[in-house]
């Protein structure tokens, strides 16, 4: 189906009850989503106005439809009541989640604002670019017009803006913490202040705002410290000081140049826990828990987990350390608490909990690093290529406090590994507007692969092009951690960006303790 280029159209510009066609397919067949239905179509004439791109610059396989306005009035071939979804953000986690929405079966459509070109090109989601996420009376407007029945807000900017609690004000159901919730992001000394009054383990710590109280306090405790921006710093707000000098450095940058504005005006200064860091996800409802699959990240930038912390160079689920005991503990001494004690705070939390922890080398015992109130960020790319389950159903049950009522949720039991490609220079400076290749092909070549989108565009001849540090999430399933791996490298060696890098050694601890347990059963 070909659909003749128009210009943007503005959402003020439809008429009463149209309907919107998104999607791309090779063959003709795209989802409708529109007031309550869902259907299938052929026609190869839809009265209405598209945004489209050309097969061959966007996609030799495919043709991509952003957003199609439709006033058809045949319903005939609709097919259920589902939920239509929105997810906020546009990064590599909201592309997931789109993916994981739209696989659902209780969901009838997915909108994605802003969304990227990535969602877009794959026909995860019909991305509203001018939907201004950052005004609540804007994005409720977009869902009474719509009637979207549940809002999946991605990163923690919007909720601790406070757009959870808008939303709900409203009466439209959304997925995740509210304002004075999500301070357990927000604040790295409210979380510390919090885990401190509950008993919830963690590192020993201090707040300052004052850099040579700061300094001092560095200097009694030794090196390694952790230095910490207070505030969100979209994962740049963390040092780990191997030296004194090091931590001054880093109190300085904060403190007195306030490179990272007011996220810096107060740090946190912890002890440097020795062990291995795993992700443990959560999904809360106010009162009820249910715990997720594990997942590892790599925050360092450099193979070896040398360098700078990043956002996330990568991930992989299953973490093999995270077995059954270590989950009830999780649970008993971290997760279980932290709801009972946000509900005692007169925050009742909902959402996700994201902890990050820190495993004792010693003694084994989980102790907390941070919380953060969102799926992470590439964590979330492998979480919802393992899940089984309807995400829709499961994230709407929270909303209505009824996760009791959810019965166990399915996993593949296969591995998946992701594999971040950034932009050269990050976490640095880098260049944006840089030409990206062979996605189509990096796909169709391996098996099990999918590659979300988190910072790229299209240039004026319909290329895709980097736009951001942290730009694709190439990631991979397989029967075990090994194969996934491997699948994940074969595909990252078919895109072609000369402009881009990524680390070799993703999943390289979980590849190694496969490699041990096959030859201890030699």
């Amino acid at each position: 189906m070909a659909c003749a280029a128009a210009g943007a159209i503005g959402l003020g510009n439809l008429g009463a009850r149209p309907r919107i066609y998104s999607g791309a397919s090779s063959d003709g067949i795209f989802k409708l989503a529109a007031w309550n239905t869902l259907a299938w179509s052929r026609s190869s004439s839809i009265l209405g106005a598209a945004v489209s791109f050309s097969s061959r610059s966007v996609s030799s396989r495919r043709r991509l439809s952003r957003v199609v306005l439709v006033e058809a009035s045949d319903q005939s071939t609709a097919l259920s009541d589902g939920i239509i979804c929105l997810v906020i953000g546009g990064g590599g986690r909201e592309h997931a989640l789109c993916y994981g929405l739209q696989r659902a079966a209780s969901c009838d459509g997915v909108f994605c604002a802003p969304g990227n070109i990535g969602i877009s090109i794959a026909g995860d989601a019909t991305c509203i670019a001018d939907l201004d996420v950052s005004d609540s009376v804007a994005v409720i407007s977009f869902c009474k017009r719509w009637e979207v029945g549940l809002v999946v807000v991605g990163p923690e900017a919007p909720l601790v803006a406070g757009l959870v609690d808008d939303l709900v004000e409203a009466g439209i159901p959304a997925f995740g913490p509210s304002a004075s919730a999500a301070a357990l992001e927000g604040s790295k000394s409210f979380m510390k202040d919090f885990c401190d009054k509950y008993k919830i383990p963690t590192a020993k710590y201090r707040s300052f705002t004052d850099p040579s109280a700061a300094k001092h306090y560095i200097s009694e405790e030794g090196v390694p410290i952790v230095v910490k921006a207070d505030g969100l710093a979209a994962g740049k707000g963390v040092t780990v000081a191997m030296s004194l000098e090091e931590a001054y450095e880093a109190v300085d940058t904060m403190l007195v140049q306030g490179a990272l504005g007011s996220a810096g005006g107060k740090i946190v200064v912890e002890e440097f826990l020795d062990g291995e860091e795993a992700s443990f996800f959560a999904i809360v409802d106010g009162h009820t828990a249910l715990p997720l699959a594990s997942a590892q990240d790599h925050k360092r930038v450099g193979d070896g987990d040398i360098g700078p912390n990043t956002g996330g160079m990568g991930a992989y689920s299953p973490a093999p350390m995270v077995d059954s005991r270590l989950e009830s503990l999780v649970m008993d001494t971290i997760i279980l608490p932290t709801v009972k004690g946000m509900a005692e705070e007169g925050c009742k939390y909902v959402g996700i909990l994201y902890a990050g922890l820190m495993i004792d080398k010693k003694t084994g015992i989980p102790k907390l690093l941070e919380y953060n109130v969102r799926f992470g960020d590439p964590e979330c790319q492998v979480l919802m290529m393992r899940f089984e389950s309807d995400l829709a159903k499961l994230l709407l049950a929270a909303c209505k406090g009824e996760l009791k009522d959810i019965e166990g949720l399915k996993w593949t039991k296969d591995p998946a590994l992701v594999v971040v490609l950034a932009s050269s220079g990050y976490p640095g400076n880098y260049k944006k507007g840089t030409l990206i290749k062979n996605l189509d092909e990096a796909e169709a070549a391996v098996r099990g692969v999918k590659v979300f989108h988190a910072g790229t565009d299209v240039d004026s001849d319909g290329h895709i092009v980097a736009v951001g540090g942290r730009v694709l999430g190439v990631t991979a399933l397989g029967k075990d951690i090994a194969e996934a791996q491997n699948r994940a490298y074969q595909a990252v060696d078919v895109v072609s960006w000369p402009d881009g890098f990524c680390r070799r050694d993703i999943g390289w601890r979980a590849v190694a303790r496969l490699a041990e347990a096959r030859h201890r059963h030699r």
